[in-house]
Parts: C-alpha cells; structure tokens; sequence
C-alpha cells in the first residue's frame, strides 16, 4: 500500500480548488479532486498534478445533492484502491461552491435552498459520510468568505451558510480531536476568479472598489489562498485547531 498523504477537494477543477491542488501536490500530497461539469479542466489539473511527480485523479461530484454522496463515495473507494493503493485519505478540503447575489427582501426560497445545500447542508453530510475514510490524525478544511465578518448587500443567503460553516467547523474540531483530526476555516475575500461570472476579476470598477477597501490595494488571486490551504496539511500546522483563516489582504480592517 502506498504511504504517500492524499487530498479529497471538492471543486477542483478550477479557481481556488485548482491553485489548491496545484499547491498540495507541491507538498507532497497525491489529490483526489472532484468537478461538477467541467470534467475537460479537471483532467488538465490531474495532469498537471502528474506532471510533478505526484499521483492524481478526478471524479464527478454534485456538491449539493446528498443522496449522491454514498455511490461518490464508493467512487472514491475505487479510485483509492486504484490510483493511489490506498485505503484512506488525510485531507478533506470542502472547497466546492456556486455564488448568489440577491437582496434579501428579494432572496427566493429556490435560491435559498439552493445555497444551503451547496455551502452547508452538502459540507456538513459530505464531511459525515467521509469519516470511515478519513485517516486518523487527518485534517478537514472548510471554505468561508470574509463576507461572514463584513456585510455587503446582496449577499445575505451566501454569507449565511458561511457563518454557519464556521460554527460547525468548531463543532467538528471539538468532536472528532479524539481522532487526533483537526478541523480549521479558510475565508477568503474577494478573488479574480471565474466565480460569480467574474465579477471582481473581468469588471474594472469591482475590481478597483475591491482594492480601495483592502489593506495590500489589491484584489486577490487564486495563488493567494492555495499555499494557505496546503500549509494546513502539513505537519507544521498540527496544532491548528478550530480556527477561522481569514486571506483577505486586509479587507475592510
């Protein structure tokens, strides 16, 4: 059986989850990412991946639909025997997310469900049917926002889920340290992605109100918060425990 440490991220096919993968894998860490359609992106990070020396592969994951969690799972028991001849993973990264922008006096009960179950209701069942493979004395990393510390308009159901995933990550970390499994937030700010169309990266004036309200005068990138999320995985960061990361150069300080 293999002795090398393996990642599961959600979502990484793309954006953060990419810089993610890109980054565990700079570690030292074989990655097990997951993608809901754009399967084509994610075989280009699994190469990518492989391209450095580490072992990689890509499954279909639809973050927020739980009653698909169990057959993913025996997916991942597949690839685990097969790519990696291993057992169980280290790393659980809930990075998968989709945006929504909505007033609150306009928020429909659709889009609100919609939210729940991609950023809280999945996390919190995904990370609970994980549990026979998570290795002992592994670690879950749960994705917030800064816009669970600050507020902006339109963004009340998003940023709620996200104060709710900061909750139950201390919940996880009070619950499974037995295990000797830490549990930490990372919460990024505002990132030139392709999230939410694009907004903060493709639109000039976003991007430069962004900048005004952040300590470092610039919006963030993907390769802001990738080395955050590997640093968490190694040993180094043993002792973290419970706590809410916030990368967001400086937003609104």
């Amino acid at each position: 059986m293999s002795t090398s440490k393996i990642a599961l991220v959600t979502g990484g096919s793309r954006g953060l989850g990419k810089s993610m993968a890109l980054n565990l894998a700079k570690k030292g860490i074989d990655v097990l990412l997951t993608y809901h359609s754009q399967q084509a992106e994610a075989e280009a990070v699994v190469a990518e991946i492989k391209a450095q020396g580490r072992q990689a592969a890509a499954l279909p994951l639809d973050a927020g639909n739980v009653a698909s969690f169990d057959a993913f799972f025996e997916q991942v028991k597949t690839a685990l025997h097969d790519t990696f001849q291993a057992e169980q993973f280290q790393f659980l990264i809930n990075n998968a997310g989709t945006s929504l922008h909505a007033d609150f006096a306009d928020t429909t009960e659709a889009q609100f469900d919609e939210v729940m179950n991609v950023h809280l209701k999945g996390p919190f069942f995904l990370t609970q049917k994980a549990l026979p493979l998570l290795a002992d004395g592994g670690r879950i990393i749960n994705i917030s926002s800064g816009l669970a510390r600050f507020s902006f308009p339109g963004s009340s159901a998003y940023a709620a889920m996200k104060g709710a995933i900061e909750v139950l990550t201390r919940y996880q970390a009070k619950e499974l340290g037995a295990r000797g499994i830490t549990a930490n937030v990372v919460a990024p700010g505002a990132i030139a992605t392709d999230f939410s169309g694009g907004m903060v990266r493709d639109n000039p004036q976003v991007n430069a109100m962004v900048a005004s309200m952040t300590a470092l005068g610039r919006v963030g990138e993907p390769e802001d918060i990738g080395p955050i999320v590997a640093f968490l995985c190694t040993d180094d960061a043993r002792w973290i425990a419970a706590q809410r990361i916030e990368a967001s150069g400086g937003t609104l300080v």
